[in-house]
Protein backbone atom coordinates (compact mmCIF):
# COMPACT_ATOMS: atom_id res chain seq x y z
CA UNK A 1 0.00 0.00 0.00
CA UNK A 2 1.01 3.64 -0.39
CA UNK A 3 1.59 5.61 2.79
CA UNK A 4 3.41 8.50 4.43
CA UNK A 5 6.10 7.47 6.90
CA UNK A 6 9.21 8.68 8.69
CA UNK A 7 12.32 6.73 9.71
CA UNK A 8 13.64 9.19 12.31
CA UNK A 9 12.36 12.15 14.28
CA UNK A 10 12.66 15.54 12.64
CA UNK A 11 10.94 18.26 10.65
CA UNK A 12 8.39 17.82 7.84
CA UNK A 13 11.22 16.90 5.49
CA UNK A 14 11.55 13.45 7.14
CA UNK A 15 8.11 12.47 5.81
CA UNK A 16 8.34 10.10 2.85
CA UNK A 17 5.61 9.01 0.43
CA UNK A 18 5.95 5.49 -0.90
CA UNK A 19 5.21 1.81 -0.46
CA UNK A 20 4.76 0.34 3.01
CA UNK A 21 3.83 -3.14 4.18
CA UNK A 22 0.10 -3.89 4.26
CA UNK A 23 -1.22 -3.99 7.85
CA UNK A 24 -2.14 -7.28 9.47
CA UNK A 25 -5.71 -7.50 10.75
CA UNK A 26 -5.89 -8.77 14.33
CA UNK A 27 -8.86 -10.69 15.75
CA UNK A 28 -10.42 -7.57 17.32
CA UNK A 29 -9.63 -5.17 14.45
CA UNK A 30 -10.99 -4.32 11.03
CA UNK A 31 -9.14 -3.30 7.90
CA UNK A 32 -10.25 0.18 6.88
CA UNK A 33 -9.78 1.57 3.41
CA UNK A 34 -8.81 5.13 4.30
CA UNK A 35 -10.73 7.93 2.63
CA UNK A 36 -9.45 10.75 4.84
CA UNK A 37 -7.19 11.31 7.83
CA UNK A 38 -7.33 14.30 10.16
CA UNK A 39 -4.14 16.25 10.88
CA UNK A 40 -3.67 17.40 14.47
CA UNK A 41 -0.87 19.25 16.28
CA UNK A 42 -0.01 16.03 18.11
CA UNK A 43 0.96 14.48 14.76
CA UNK A 44 3.87 16.85 14.17
CA UNK A 45 4.77 16.83 17.85
CA UNK A 46 5.13 13.05 17.61
CA UNK A 47 7.14 13.40 14.40
CA UNK A 48 9.55 15.76 16.17
CA UNK A 49 9.99 13.35 19.09
CA UNK A 50 7.94 15.41 21.52
CA UNK A 51 6.08 12.37 22.86
CA UNK A 52 9.09 10.05 22.98
CA UNK A 53 8.91 9.94 26.78
CA UNK A 54 5.37 8.51 26.53
CA UNK A 55 5.26 6.39 23.38
CA UNK A 56 7.84 4.03 21.91
CA UNK A 57 8.45 4.60 18.22
CA UNK A 58 8.72 1.57 15.94
CA UNK A 59 10.24 2.93 12.74
CA UNK A 60 9.19 3.50 10.07
CA UNK A 61 6.28 5.35 11.66
CA UNK A 62 3.10 6.12 9.72
CA UNK A 63 1.65 9.29 11.30
CA UNK A 64 -1.98 10.07 12.01
CA UNK A 65 -4.62 8.93 14.52
CA UNK A 66 -7.85 10.25 12.98
CA UNK A 67 -9.49 8.34 10.15
CA UNK A 68 -12.66 7.95 8.14
CA UNK A 69 -13.15 5.20 5.61
CA UNK A 70 -14.78 1.94 4.65
CA UNK A 71 -14.40 -1.49 6.25
CA UNK A 72 -12.93 -4.02 3.81
CA UNK A 73 -12.13 -6.90 6.18
CA UNK A 74 -13.35 -7.63 9.72
CA UNK A 75 -11.11 -9.51 12.14
CA UNK A 76 -12.12 -13.08 12.99
CA UNK A 77 -13.80 -12.10 16.28
CA UNK A 78 -15.45 -8.87 15.08
CA UNK A 79 -19.24 -8.69 15.07
CA UNK A 80 -19.66 -4.91 15.32
CA UNK A 81 -18.80 -4.09 11.69
CA UNK A 82 -19.12 -5.69 8.28
CA UNK A 83 -17.58 -5.17 4.86
CA UNK A 84 -18.83 -1.91 3.37
CA UNK A 85 -19.58 -0.14 6.66
CA UNK A 86 -18.51 3.51 6.71
CA UNK A 87 -16.59 4.23 9.90
CA UNK A 88 -14.74 6.95 11.74
CA UNK A 89 -12.05 6.37 14.32
CA UNK A 90 -9.42 7.67 16.71
CA UNK A 91 -6.90 4.93 16.02
CA UNK A 92 -4.27 5.49 18.69
CA UNK A 93 -2.15 2.68 20.02
CA UNK A 94 0.31 2.84 22.91
CA UNK A 95 3.19 3.21 20.47
CA UNK A 96 3.99 5.13 17.30
CA UNK A 97 3.93 2.77 14.35
CA UNK A 98 0.82 2.14 12.24
CA UNK A 99 -1.01 5.41 11.73
CA UNK A 100 -3.79 6.57 9.44
CA UNK A 101 -1.94 8.53 6.73
CA UNK A 102 -2.03 5.50 4.46
CA UNK A 103 -4.30 3.74 2.01
CA UNK A 104 -5.26 1.18 4.67
CA UNK A 105 -5.18 0.96 8.45
CA UNK A 106 -5.97 -1.93 10.79
CA UNK A 107 -8.18 -0.34 13.44
CA UNK A 108 -9.21 -1.99 16.74
CA UNK A 109 -13.00 -1.91 17.11
CA UNK A 110 -12.58 -0.09 20.45
CA UNK A 111 -11.41 2.94 18.42
CA UNK A 112 -14.26 3.04 15.88
CA UNK A 113 -17.85 4.13 15.39
CA UNK A 114 -20.10 4.46 12.36
CA UNK A 115 -19.57 7.59 10.30
CA UNK A 116 -22.32 10.17 10.77
CA UNK A 117 -24.67 10.03 7.79
CA UNK A 118 -24.64 13.78 7.24
CA UNK A 119 -20.85 14.13 7.08
CA UNK A 120 -18.50 13.78 4.14
CA UNK A 121 -15.44 11.59 4.70
CA UNK A 122 -13.29 14.72 4.96
CA UNK A 123 -15.50 16.24 7.65
CA UNK A 124 -15.71 12.93 9.52
CA UNK A 125 -11.93 12.62 9.61
CA UNK A 126 -11.83 15.89 11.53
CA UNK A 127 -14.17 14.65 14.24
CA UNK A 128 -12.50 11.96 16.39
CA UNK A 129 -9.55 13.50 18.26
CA UNK A 130 -11.00 16.99 18.55
CA UNK A 131 -14.51 15.82 19.36
CA UNK A 132 -13.41 13.21 21.88
CA UNK A 133 -11.04 15.66 23.56
CA UNK A 134 -13.75 18.29 23.94
CA UNK A 135 -16.37 15.79 25.09
CA UNK A 136 -14.16 14.02 27.62
CA UNK A 137 -12.84 17.25 29.12
CA UNK A 138 -16.27 18.88 29.38
CA UNK A 139 -18.17 15.91 30.77
CA UNK A 140 -15.54 14.10 32.88
CA UNK A 141 -12.82 16.55 33.88
CA UNK A 142 -14.63 19.91 34.07
CA UNK A 143 -18.13 18.46 34.56
CA UNK A 144 -19.72 21.53 33.04
CA UNK A 145 -23.23 22.29 34.33
CA UNK A 146 -26.05 24.37 32.96
CA UNK A 147 -25.70 28.07 33.70
CA UNK A 148 -21.94 28.02 34.29
CA UNK A 149 -19.48 30.31 32.52
CA UNK A 150 -16.69 28.53 30.62
CA UNK A 151 -13.57 30.10 29.12
CA UNK A 152 -12.18 28.16 26.12
CA UNK A 153 -8.73 29.03 24.80
CA UNK A 154 -8.01 28.85 21.05
CA UNK A 155 -11.75 28.55 20.54
CA UNK A 156 -11.51 28.78 16.74
CA UNK A 157 -9.28 25.69 16.47
CA UNK A 158 -10.38 22.11 16.09
CA UNK A 159 -10.69 21.21 19.78
CA UNK A 160 -11.79 24.71 20.75
CA UNK A 161 -14.64 24.95 18.26
CA UNK A 162 -15.90 21.50 19.26
CA UNK A 163 -15.74 22.52 22.93
CA UNK A 164 -17.71 25.70 22.22
CA UNK A 165 -20.52 23.81 20.51
CA UNK A 166 -20.73 21.02 23.08
CA UNK A 167 -20.53 23.37 26.07
CA UNK A 168 -23.37 25.47 24.67
CA UNK A 169 -25.39 22.28 24.26
CA UNK A 170 -24.73 21.51 27.93
CA UNK A 171 -26.20 24.89 28.84
CA UNK A 172 -23.03 26.84 29.59
CA UNK A 173 -22.20 30.40 28.64
CA UNK A 174 -18.99 30.27 26.60
CA UNK A 175 -16.25 32.89 26.25
CA UNK A 176 -13.57 32.02 23.71
CA UNK A 177 -10.10 33.40 23.05
CA UNK A 178 -9.14 33.85 19.41
CA UNK A 179 -7.42 36.27 17.08
CA UNK A 180 -9.68 39.13 15.98
CA UNK A 181 -10.01 37.63 12.49
CA UNK A 182 -11.92 34.70 14.03
CA UNK A 183 -14.23 36.68 16.32
CA UNK A 184 -17.17 36.78 13.90
CA UNK A 185 -16.96 33.02 13.41
CA UNK A 186 -16.99 32.45 17.17
CA UNK A 187 -20.04 34.66 17.50
CA UNK A 188 -21.73 32.57 14.81
CA UNK A 189 -21.02 29.47 16.89
CA UNK A 190 -22.59 31.14 19.93
CA UNK A 191 -19.46 32.10 21.88
CA UNK A 192 -18.41 35.53 23.15
CA UNK A 193 -14.93 36.24 21.75
CA UNK A 194 -11.99 37.90 23.50
CA UNK A 195 -8.39 38.45 22.40
CA UNK A 196 -5.26 36.68 23.69
CA UNK A 197 -3.80 39.99 24.93
CA UNK A 198 -2.23 40.46 28.35
CA UNK A 199 -5.41 42.18 29.50
CA UNK A 200 -7.34 38.92 29.09
CA UNK A 201 -8.61 39.15 32.65
CA UNK A 202 -10.00 42.63 32.10
CA UNK A 203 -11.72 41.57 28.88
CA UNK A 204 -13.37 38.60 30.56
CA UNK A 205 -14.50 40.59 33.60
CA UNK A 206 -16.02 43.23 31.33
CA UNK A 207 -18.25 40.47 29.95
CA UNK A 208 -19.04 38.61 33.15
CA UNK A 209 -18.69 41.22 35.89
CA UNK A 210 -16.47 38.67 37.64
CA UNK A 211 -14.47 35.66 36.54
CA UNK A 212 -15.53 32.29 35.14
CA UNK A 213 -16.49 28.94 36.63
CA UNK A 214 -14.14 26.83 34.52
CA UNK A 215 -11.29 27.13 32.01
CA UNK A 216 -10.57 24.76 29.11
CA UNK A 217 -6.97 25.46 28.08
CA UNK A 218 -5.60 24.30 24.72
CA UNK A 219 -2.63 26.72 24.59
CA UNK A 220 -0.58 26.48 27.79
CA UNK A 221 2.20 28.78 28.93
CA UNK A 222 1.36 32.36 29.82
CA UNK A 223 -2.22 31.99 28.62
CA UNK A 224 -2.76 29.16 31.08
CA UNK A 225 -1.16 31.06 33.96
CA UNK A 226 -3.30 34.15 33.34
CA UNK A 227 -6.39 31.96 33.44
CA UNK A 228 -5.88 30.91 37.06
CA UNK A 229 -6.68 34.41 38.31
CA UNK A 230 -10.11 34.29 36.65
CA UNK A 231 -11.28 31.34 38.73
CA UNK A 232 -12.88 31.30 42.19
CA UNK A 233 -11.46 28.98 44.83
CA UNK A 234 -13.80 26.18 43.70
CA UNK A 235 -13.21 26.84 39.99
CA UNK A 236 -11.99 24.11 37.66
CA UNK A 237 -8.97 24.36 35.38
CA UNK A 238 -8.05 21.78 32.72
CA UNK A 239 -5.31 21.88 30.11
CA UNK A 240 -4.64 19.54 27.20
CA UNK A 241 -1.49 21.48 26.25
CA UNK A 242 0.56 22.08 29.40
CA UNK A 243 1.19 19.58 32.24
CA UNK A 244 2.15 22.53 34.47
CA UNK A 245 -1.58 22.95 35.03
CA UNK A 246 -1.27 20.37 37.81
CA UNK A 247 0.92 22.78 39.79
CA UNK A 248 -1.81 25.39 39.44
CA UNK A 249 -4.35 23.05 41.03
CA UNK A 250 -5.86 21.89 37.77
CA UNK A 251 -5.89 18.71 35.70
CA UNK A 252 -3.96 17.64 32.63
CA UNK A 253 -6.01 15.53 30.19
CA UNK A 254 -4.81 13.32 27.33
CA UNK A 255 -7.68 12.08 25.18
CA UNK A 256 -8.30 8.33 24.96
CA UNK A 257 -10.06 6.21 22.32
CA UNK A 258 -13.63 5.40 23.33
CA UNK A 259 -16.09 3.84 20.90
CA UNK A 260 -19.14 4.83 22.93
CA UNK A 261 -18.03 8.46 23.23
CA UNK A 262 -17.39 8.51 19.48
CA UNK A 263 -20.83 7.06 18.81
CA UNK A 264 -22.35 9.79 20.99
CA UNK A 265 -20.47 12.45 19.04
CA UNK A 266 -21.91 11.00 15.85
CA UNK A 267 -25.39 11.46 17.29
CA UNK A 268 -24.60 15.08 18.12
CA UNK A 269 -23.52 15.61 14.50
CA UNK A 270 -26.66 13.98 13.10
CA UNK A 271 -28.83 16.02 15.48
CA UNK A 272 -27.22 19.29 14.39
CA UNK A 273 -25.56 19.97 17.74
CA UNK A 274 -21.99 19.60 16.47
CA UNK A 275 -20.33 20.32 13.14
CA UNK A 276 -16.78 20.15 11.80
CA UNK A 277 -15.39 22.87 9.59
CA UNK A 278 -12.73 21.66 7.15
CA UNK A 279 -10.23 24.46 6.66
CA UNK A 280 -8.16 22.76 3.96
CA UNK A 281 -7.59 19.34 2.41
CA UNK A 282 -4.34 17.86 1.07
CA UNK A 283 -3.78 14.72 -1.00
CA UNK A 284 -1.92 11.97 0.84
CA UNK A 285 1.35 12.65 -0.94
CA UNK A 286 1.30 16.25 0.37
CA UNK A 287 1.01 15.32 4.06
CA UNK A 288 4.25 17.17 4.82
CA UNK A 289 2.58 20.38 3.62
CA UNK A 290 -0.37 19.70 5.91
CA UNK A 291 2.05 19.29 8.84
CA UNK A 292 3.70 22.61 8.00
CA UNK A 293 0.34 24.33 7.85
CA UNK A 294 -0.62 22.86 11.23
CA UNK A 295 2.62 24.08 12.78
CA UNK A 296 1.88 27.63 11.62
CA UNK A 297 -1.15 27.64 13.94
CA UNK A 298 -4.23 29.87 13.74
CA UNK A 299 -6.14 27.43 11.52
CA UNK A 300 -9.90 27.93 11.59
CA UNK A 301 -11.24 24.40 11.69
CA UNK A 302 -9.56 21.18 10.60
CA UNK A 303 -6.77 20.18 8.22
CA UNK A 304 -7.43 16.88 6.46
CA UNK A 305 -5.41 14.50 4.26
CA UNK A 306 -7.42 12.64 1.63
CA UNK A 307 -6.92 9.42 -0.31
CA UNK A 308 -8.45 9.51 -3.78
CA UNK A 309 -10.28 6.24 -4.51
CA UNK A 310 -12.35 7.79 -7.30
CA UNK A 311 -15.83 6.96 -6.04
CA UNK A 312 -15.60 8.40 -2.50
CA UNK A 313 -17.32 11.72 -1.82
CA UNK A 314 -14.77 13.65 0.20
CA UNK A 315 -16.75 16.86 0.32
CA UNK A 316 -15.10 20.13 1.37
CA UNK A 317 -15.32 23.00 3.79
CA UNK A 318 -18.61 23.84 5.40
Amino acid sequence: MRAISYRSFGGPEVLEYGECEDPKVGPDSVLVRVCAAGVNPVDWKCREGGLDRLLDAVFPVIPGWDVSGVVTQPGVSVTEFAVGDEVVGYVREDMLSRGTCAEYVAAPVRTLARKPRNMSFAQAAGLPLTGLTAYQVLTRALRIREGEVLLVHAAAGGVGSAAVQLALHLGARVIGTASPANHDWLRALGAEPVDYAEDLGEQVRELTGDGVDAVFDTVGGATLRRSEALLPAEGRLVSIADPEVVGLGGRYVFVRPDAEDLRRLGEFVEDGVLSVRVAETFPLERTAEAHRRSQEGHTRGKLVVTVDWGEADLGGAD
